[in-house]
């Protein structure tokens, strides 16, 4: 569980349909990963897989940090395999939290 500031903050939320071809996949998730966390307001990630698909949401500190984030020339490129070859298709939205709850067994 990826612990955040207080609200407010930003989500982006990250859905996709897993297309056939996965060759390269596995390298570039890592070294996207490897790169988001160095990514100025990048807060943290969750992430959630099936054989078909995933979902990842990631929490950012502004809008400006998403921005730096979709910019970023390798994330532009593993964007273009993304379509190009690993992804039948894939949804993002981006909200911005205004409230959090934490609950957890003692």
């Amino acid at each position: 569980m990826v612990q955040t500031p207080e609200p407010p903050y930003w989500l982006v939320s990250f859905s996709s349909l897993s297309g056939i071809d996965r060759e390269g996949y596995a390298v570039m998730a890592t070294q996207m990963e490897a790169l988001v966390q160095k990514t100025e307001g990048f807060l943290g990630m969750e992430s959630i897989s099936s054989p078909n698909g995933s979902i990842t949401l990631s929490y950012w500190r502004d809008l400006d940090s998403i921005k730096a984030w979709k910019m970023d020339l390798l994330h532009q490129e593993a964007q273009r395999e993304g379509q190009n070859r690993w992804y039948q298709n894939y949804q993002i939205r981006i909200a911005q939290v205004e409230r959090q709850t934490l609950w957890q067994r003692s």
